[in-house]
């Protein structure tokens, strides 16, 4: 081949690569050009123009919007605007509570005095015969037909104020738990003794028949309950109710006190006795309260905390604190030698630290020493510490069968003006128990001091566990019974507690909803900053199908969920019982936390007078201080008032009907009918509130007219379900469009639809939302009940008058998907002869192609519309993270952060390590060398190695099973917000391969955007979905090495032990254990030690000169044995080794 013909090949070669090259790179440029597909914004705009002049149309013509805001500018003349002065109304409505609180104490007040003067007559017959009606027994009959013993015939009739149980209102009745034995001569003689109370039981029922249960709880174990009930045994037959366990009774019989509990495991408490030991713990832990103050210490040779958070100091026993220790104790272990003089000393110290220091209770104080046997020389502990003042009370259970030790145990309890007792089996620990009790209620009782106390919020589900567990929350009111006899009156005998229960519910309609607005409402605390009452309390949750109160249900602090008050200035207020007020900006949440609302709320608060409680309200500034006031004639009124398609709220009180038993038939609008048609003058109305309902039927009844000749001359569009309508005054009015059979939403306004009705707690939510919106200008929200899929629309009425304007009601419609969807991809599509001379980018646009995915989003980001149903309702984050992170970073979408103190986490978790201690860095690798160290020198000495394997260690090994449990934890989550100035946004995202362009464009006159975008360019790997899922906010420790920075918002980190260079070589890896962030831990730890302003009760009865301190346990004088104390030690050490 030649030269030239070479070259010239070369040529063709080179030729050839570039135009293969033009081919790719014109390719190229077609990809490019097809992944940067143009949506053209001005078609997005005109979509979004037409779709909002049709969507206004159709919700204004369905839900009548413009008459009712037509009809009430004709009332604007004869109407007067008033703003709540909510100095004024919070002093009206806790001296409401206030009344009624002390009706309840007058009854609980005569109970005691019958119950002390009937015992005072009587005479102790060891040989009385008595029958009386066992509620266990009554109306159970035998094979023969024939009642059982201390059954017979009981009549009972069902009550609706007593939650529909079967009662009998002319009798009590008595319950006995299964461990007492029902014929015992105390407990005949103390039932023969309050018979008496029936008569009082009655007669405080007829004189306030707003009470609810009367009891009277003994100290020898029974308990009398008026009316007379069934009472039902669990599953196992067995009684477990003891009223001596019960709060009320508790705080009744007892001061405020601080305890420690000083738990022995040494080896020798292996096995049964340490089972015993631990239930005698919980026991111990079930008699405190939130006025109480506790800690648990262990020993052996050395002394544990079982909770090393709370060295040397002493917590608020709470229940969640409670509960902490349960979990802790449960995991404790045996081993080693009893040392009691180093534990005892740590006792005294943490008692006269916090006595000397105005912490704790500042009232009783005690310990409680729980042990096989006390061996040493502690006379001098109590020399040191407790002699001759004995301030701290010192009360000892010897555990076991054993009684070697009995008479050293006994000695310090009889030494320290406590008690002895015996725990040989689990069945003997409540009995034991309770004995410290009336120890410490001898000064009250010898004083003869009638505190009243009242509890904190409960919810009371073991009195009716199978015929109406009632999930209500309730507080007692309860009172000490005291033997007057002289000749026991050093004893300080306690013959019980009265009581009665008042439900929170009855006192919170005493501040009624209609005043205080649609975000407005009114709550309670107690003494120690708990919630009694508050809307956002939430005591339950959802544990599979059946709904359980929370662990942790009656100590949420009001912090938690004020928790905008971030200097807990209203908070400290009102533990102090002040009265005042405060205003703060406020982030708000509705439809299940999902809607973030920014609002200004000005609180009111006050105390209630005689009792630990404070009362507030919170009215929200703006539209929530303003009301109308309308007058109509009663005739005028009562007309529209029985018109078919009208309700009231059927929790507010418009007259109260609990009073006389005649009206408890009647729902609240029968009573006031009947009360305005003169048929029932003596029902107690609200009359303002009725006067106001009554004008809101007048004003608002041509809208049912309206509705009714929509249906009749107009053909309803498919889709088209309800039409409602809502006023301050609680009234709603309610058309169905829609057939039960063809409506898509079944549920909605159903008395099972509690969100979207007036409740005693909330506005419904569609009121809610409306409020907060321009008046006329409708807002719509997708649902999404359970599977169940539909939209609202819903918007605010107001009435002006003399230059102010106040929110008269909302008005709105439900709608099924069908006509929506119909509508929208009607309008979001071009035709094909569009002229697209114009028009730069794809034309015709059609949202119905495959290459566009469009969607509705409302302003906290949720889908109302997409080509996938499954898409409606979601949060729009999840659907294209993507799209969403472009419109946050524009501005377009605010994120808002909220905080939720009261959720349940699951907590995937070994059961073995659930209860590690908060503050304990060096657990696992302290616990692996003790056991390492413990296990050896038990191997040598013993030399067997089943032992070893059986040792406490590995058996604990083998429970760690994997549990999924759901807990109370604190929580943050994120909601969004959308910003209306910004009202059109487009961009493009580059995603790896593609770049996807997307437009969104504001809906006029909606809370709604449009946002359209490519189909087919996937993001998902570049950009994560955005979730609303809570994320537990963890207080746990950071171990950091030397060279890490701590976490933001942590304290620099502590070398714990003096002297470590960390920067010297080789030393790192030390400092990485010990180098500890301790901020979070510290968080969690304070919160748990509830280190906040409280107020202690005023009452206090710790001493008394006349006590009978002898009386300790079955030892009228013991001294401590030198040679039983030597027998005794020369025994534990043969036992030991």
């Amino acid at each position: 081949m030649s030269a030239l013909q070479g070259y010239r090949m070369e040529s063709i070669n080179v030729l050839g690569m570039r135009n293969l090259l033009r081919l790719m790179g014109i390719l190229c440029l077609l990809i490019t050009a097809e992944a940067q597909m143009k949506i053209p914004p001005e078609t997005v705009q005109q979509w979004a123009l037409t779709f909002s002049a049709e969507l206004r149309e159709f919700a204004t013509k369905y839900s009548g919007s413009l008459l009712l805001q037509k009809k009430l500018k004709d009332v604007e003349p004869i109407i007067k605007i008033i703003e709540v002065d909510g100095q004024d109304l919070v002093k009206d409505y806790s001296d409401e509570i206030e009344r009624m609180l002390g009706s309840k104490m007058k009854s609980v007040k005569r109970l005691a005095e019958s119950a002390e003067d009937s015992d005072l007559y009587h005479e102790f017959n060891a040989t009385l015969e008595f029958d009386y009606y066992n509620s266990m027994m009554i109306n159970t009959a035998d094979e023969d037909g024939n009642y059982v013993d201390l059954g017979g015939e009981f009549p009972l009739e069902e009550n609706e104020h007593f939650n529909k149980l079967p009662v009998n209102t002319q009798m009590s009745n008595i319950q006995v738990p299964t461990n007492v034995y029902n014929k015992d001569p105390n407990i005949l003689n103390a039932i023969y003794n309050t018979e008496a109370l029936n008569d009082v039981f009655i007669s405080n029922f007829q004189k306030d028949p707003t009470l609810t249960w009367q009891y009277f709880g003994s100290s020898t174990g029974f308990f009398r309950i008026y009316p007379g009930i069934k009472w039902t045994p669990d599953s196992n037959g067995v009684v477990a109710f003891d009223c001596r366990n019960r709060n009320w009774y508790i705080q009744a019989a007892t001061s405020p006190k601080d305890i420690i509990i000083m738990v022995d495991i040494s080896g020798s408490m292996k096995g049964l006795k340490m089972t015993i030991a631990k239930h005698t713990i919980n026991t111990i832990l079930d008699t405190l309260g939130e006025n109480d103050f506790v800690n648990v210490i262990a020993y052996t040779d050395y002394v544990r905390y079982v909770e090393p958070c709370f060295r040397g100091t002493l917590v608020q026993a709470d229940l969640d604190n409670r509960e902490h220790f349960k979990v802790l104790v449960e995991e404790l272990h045996v081993k080693g030698e009893a040392k009691i003089k180093n534990a005892m000393k740590e006792s005294f110290k943490i008692l006269n630290e916090a006595r000397a220091n105005g912490q704790g209770s500042m009232c009783n104080q005690a310990i409680m020493l729980i042990t096989d046997g006390a061996m040493e020389d502690f006379e001098s502990v109590f020399e040191e510490f407790n002699w001759p003042e004995r301030r701290v009370r010192v009360f000892t259970y010897l555990i076991g069968r054993e009684m070697t030790f009995a008479q050293n145990t006994k000695w310090i309890a009889c030494n320290n003006k406590g008690y002895y007792t015996h725990i040989s089996t689990l069945a003997d620990v409540q009995e034991n128990v309770m004995e410290y009790l009336h120890v410490l209620s001898r000064p009250m009782v010898i004083n003869h001091d009638h505190d009243i106390i009242w509890t904190e919020a409960y919810m009371d589900s073991v009195l009716f566990t199978t015929k109406a567990q009632s999930l209500l929350l309730m507080t007692s009111v309860a009172m000490p019974v005291f033997s007057k006899k002289k000749e026991t009156l050093s004893h300080g005998i306690l013959l019980g507690v009265v009581g009665s229960d008042i439900p929170l519910m009855e006192v919170m309609k005493l501040a009624p909803r209609y005043m205080l607005g649609a975000h407005g409402y009114a709550f309670l605390i107690n003494n120690n900053g708990y919630i009694l009452a508050h809307p956002d309390l939430r005591p339950l949750y959802k544990d599979g199908k059946k709904l359980k109160p929370k662990p942790n249900y009656n100590s949420v602090d009001l912090s938690e969920v004020e928790w905008e008050d971030t200097d807990e200035l209203l908070r400290t207020a009102m533990v102090k019982g002040e009265t005042g007020t405060l205003s703060l900006n406020i982030r708000a949440s509705v439809d299940k936390g999902k809607r973030p609302l920014y609002l200004t709320n000005e609180y009111f608060y006050t105390n209630i007078d005689d009792t630990p409680f404070s009362f507030g309200m919170a009215l929200t500034k703006g539209h929530g201080k303003l009301m109308f006031m309308g007058n109509v004639s009663v005739e005028e009124g009562l007309h529209d008032l029985t018109s078919p398609d009208l309700t009231i709220a059927s929790e507010w009180t418009y007259c109260e009907t609990d009073i006389d038993p005649a009206h408890r038939k009647y729902s609240q609008l029968q009573a006031a009918i009947r009360y305005l048609l003169g048929k029932e003058p003596d029902l107690e109305c609200d009359e303002v509130l009725l006067s106001q309902t009554l004008f809101d039927a007048v004003v608002t009844a041509p809208l049912e007219a309206y509705w009714n000749t929509l249906m009749l001359n107009d053909r309803v569009e498919p889709g088209v379900e309800t039409a409602f309508l809502g006023t301050r005054s609680g009234l709603m009015r309610v058309v169905r469009y829609a057939g039960v059979e063809t409506r898509v939403a079944k549920k909605f306004l159903t008395p099972a639809d509690k969100d979207n009705l007036f409740t005693i707690d909330h506005f419904p939510l569609w009121y809610r939302l409306a409020v907060e919106n321009s008046p006329g200008k409708f807002y719509y929200y997708p649902v999404n009940d359970k599977g169940v899929k539909y939209i609202i629309a819903t918007t605010s009425v107001t009435v002006s008058s003399e230059g102010k304007t106040a929110m008269a009601g909302a008005v709105g419609l439900q709608m099924s998907l069908d006509w929506l969807e119909k509508r929208f991809w009607a309008i979001a599509k071009q035709p094909n002869d569009t002229d697209c001379s114009n028009i730069e980018g794809v034309c015709p646009l059609s949202c119905d192609s495959a290459d566009l995915s469009c969607y509705l989003v409302d302003n906290n980001g949720f889908v109302m519309l997409s080509k996938e149903r499954s898409e409606i309702g979601r949060f729009f984050g999840e659907v294209d993270g993507s799209i969403m992170a472009s419109l946050l970073k524009m501005g377009m979408f605010k994120k808002v952060s909220l905080f939720d103190y009261q959720a349940m986490c699951k907590t995937g978790h070994h059961h073995a390590s659930s209860a590690r201690p908060l503050l304990s860095p060096f657990y696992g690798i302290v616990a692996l060398i003790r056991w390492f160290f413990s296990n050896a020198l038990m191997f040598l000495l013993d030399f067997n190695l089943c032992g070893l394997w059986h040792s406490d260690y590995f058996v604990d090994a083998h429970k760690q099973k994997k549990v999924d449990a759901l807990q109370p934890c604190d929580t943050a989550y994120p909601g969004f917000m959308y910003d209306p100035s910004v009202r059109e946004a487009n961009s493009l995202i580059k995603c790896g391969r593609c770049q996807k362009m997307f437009v969104v464009q504001q809906i006029p006159d909606s809370n709604l955007v449009l946002v359209v975008t490519q189909a087919y360019c996937d993001c998902s790997r570049q950009y994560g979905a955005i979730l609303l899922e809570p994320k537990e906010i963890k207080y746990i420790l950071h171990i950091l090495s030397s060279k890490m920075l701590p976490p933001a918002g942590c304290l620099q980190p502590q070398i714990l032990q003096g002297g470590l260079d960390c920067d010297q070589p080789g030393k790192s890896h030390l400092c990485f254990f010990l180098n500890i962030c301790e901020h979070n831990a510290t968080v969690k730890c304070n919160r748990m030690k509830s280190q906040k302003v409280r107020r202690r009760p005023e009452s206090c009865h710790a001493y008394h000169p006349k006590e009978n301190a002898k009386d300790c346990g079955g030892a009228a004088a013991i001294s401590l044995s030198l040679s039983l104390f030597s027998a005794s030690l020369l025994v534990s050490l043969v036992t030991e080794y």
